[in-house]
Formats: C-alpha cells, sequence, structure tokens
C-alpha cells in the first residue's frame, strides 16, 4: 500500500481543479480547506460515537435513544479541534513524509 503526501498546494491545486465549474450546488474552491474537516469530522464522530455507544449499551433500545446525543456532543468538540489541530498534524507528516518529487 503506497501512502503519498498532500500538501496544502496540492489540495488548493486540486481543488481548484475540481471545484472550478460554476455548477449549481458547488462550493468555490475557497471553501475545500473548510468543508474538508467538516465532512471527516461527521464521518469519524459517527462511527467512533457508535462504537463506543454500542460497546457501553449493547443493542437495545436505549441504543437508539442516546447515540444522537453522544454523536452530537462529540462532532462538537471534534470539528473545532480538527480545524486548530490540522496545521500542526501537516506539519508533523512533512516532517516524517519525504515530499513528492517534481516531475
Amino acid at each position: 500500500m503506497s501512502c503519498t503526501l498532500v500538501t496544502d498546494a496540492d489540495f488548493r491545486k486540486y481543488s481548484s481543479m475540481t471545484l472550478r465549474s460554476k455548477s449549481p450546488g458547488k462550493l468555490p474552491a475557497r471553501y475545500a480547506a473548510l468543508v474538508m474537516p467538516l465532512v471527516l469530522s461527521v464521518v469519524m464522530t459517527f462511527i467512533v460515537s457508535a462504537i463506543s455507544t454500542l460497546k457501553s449499551l449493547g443493542p437495545t433500545p436505549a441504543f437508539l435513544a442516546t447515540w444522537p446525543s453522544a454523536w452530537a456532543l462529540s462532532w462538537l468538540v471534534a470539528f473545532p479541534t480538527l480545524l486548530l489541530v490540522l496545521p500542526l498534524v501537516r506539519r508533523i507528516v512533512a516532517l516524517v513524509v519525504e515530499s513528492p518529487r517534481a516531475p
């Protein structure tokens, strides 16, 4: 399995290529830096809170009653945290992973 480091410049270049069109319903490319952490935080907290709540309560009606509030609380913490730590994480990854070579 191969892993490639995507830098901020690569992300902006890719975002501008994919989001440049004036298609109805698409946000301008400048929102990619906010939309990516938003989607990531929703998906991750959805899965992690479901597993954690299910492990605590088991597959009971209490799970279905408790999980939405557990997910909402975890997302309220995760999204701003992700926005704050993402620049630091990118720097750490850049120290650990070799930069892609220019063609």
